[in-house]
């Protein structure tokens, strides 16, 4: 009986490693279930396919291989990538071509940071021939003006003027009771304090001046200003944004209707951005690519689909955003990260040279 403790790497002898590297490196590059005749043909040593036959069935009982039919051949189960992906993958070197490809992509044009971010989630996708992704940065430059604007009983816009000059208006449903005159107020107050802070520290700074009374604000102002506050931080707002492209990568790559039908549950909660921070948090662990199978990626697992993923920094080598590629589990691994890694890099640095 197998304990469970060990790591089934341990458990392999050199013949079995090489039976198993071989056949999911077939798998990564067919898609089908790999049999024992078929393999044998592989090697270049004789092993005949009862011995291989053998291996594969001590492989299954280790967790690492799988059957999706009784007389099919055998596939790497989501253990058996993550084995293969840690212990025995050999990641390829980008090429010139794919190197240059990037580059001409991404420097089109980089005065518009959205479009070029764009380009960089269409070229990974081009490339891959999966859906690039780009996590967008929040706009962190500080805050010049605020100002409230009424549009009916319910809806009313909040215009954030930035002091690099970029202008945002959103919309929200303000408490109800709201005046023109109370509005007024609220702006005044948020004008008093906001000037040099950015988005993400305003919270802070709101609070702590209504907590020590700065303004006499009446009830209706400052449940204006805490409501207001909560919009503008809402995660997944136009200071934070998901880029997806490629999405019919996605769909050709599946067969079964059931397939399909996860395919299209992932587009759903791409296009409403839902959960978006965890995207940035599944890079923020550690530098470099990250890679996430099936059930491990806990924003994409409903597709059953494998994440490829790296975060790109600015010139204070601070976490601002993210890149990666998502597809199928059999994903060219060796292939992809260093075309995911390349990108994150460039992206960096050219958002880093351009501010």
């Amino acid at each position: 009986m197998k304990n469970p403790s060990l790591d089934p790497f341990d458990e392999m002898n050199a013949r079995s490693r090489e039976v198993f590297r071989t056949l999911v490196e077939s798998y990564l590059s067919s898609g089908e279930p790999i049999g024992s005749r078929t393999l044998s043909k592989t090697f270049s040593e004789s092993i005949s396919a009862a011995t291989i036959r053998n291996v594969m069935q001590d492989l299954e009982q280790l967790g690492l291989l799988g059957s999706p039919h009784i007389s099919a051949g055998r596939i790497p189960t989501q253990l058996g990538l993550r084995l293969f992906v840690d212990s025995m993958l050999e990641i390829g070197d980008l090429s010139k071509v794919e190197q240059r490809k990037i580059e001409s992509t991404m420097e089109e044009d980089q005065t518009d940071v959205n479009r070029m971010l764009d380009r960089a989630s269409t070229i990974l996708s081009a490339l891959s021939n999966g859906a690039g992704l780009v996590l967008a940065p929040k706009s962190e430059a500080p805050i010049k003006h605020v100002e409230f604007v009424s549009l009916s009983i319910d809806r009313a816009l909040v215009v954030l003027v930035m002091a690099d000059g970029q202008v945002e208006n959103r919309v929200f449903t303000p408490p109800s009771g709201q005046t023109p005159s109370s509005m007024r107020e609220a702006a005044n107050f948020l004008n008093s304090i906001v000037q040099g802070h950015t988005l993400s520290e305003i919270g802070q700074v709101v609070a702590t001046e209504i907590a020590s009374h700065r303004l006499e604000l009446d009830s209706l102002a400052q449940q204006m200003v805490t409501d207001g506050m909560a919009i503008w931080q809402d995660k997944g707002e136009a200071h934070e944004r998901l880029i997806v492209r490629g999405q019919s990568n996605l769909i050709e790559e599946t067969g079964a209707a059931s397939d399909l039908a996860r395919v299209r549950t992932l587009f759903d909660d791409l296009e409403r951005k839902r959960d978006l921070a965890q995207f940035l948090e599944l890079a923020q662990e550690g530098e470099g690519v990250r890679v996430f199978i099936g059930s491990e990626n806990k924003l994409f697992s409903l597709s059953g689909s494998s994440l490829v993923v790296s975060p790109y920094m600015n010139s204070d080598r601070k976490i601002i955003g993210a890149v990666g590629v998502i597809g199928p589990t059999r994903l060219n691994y060796g292939r992809i990260v260093p075309i995911v890694n390349y990108t994150a890099q460039l992206v960096g640095r050219m958002l880093s040279d351009r501010n």
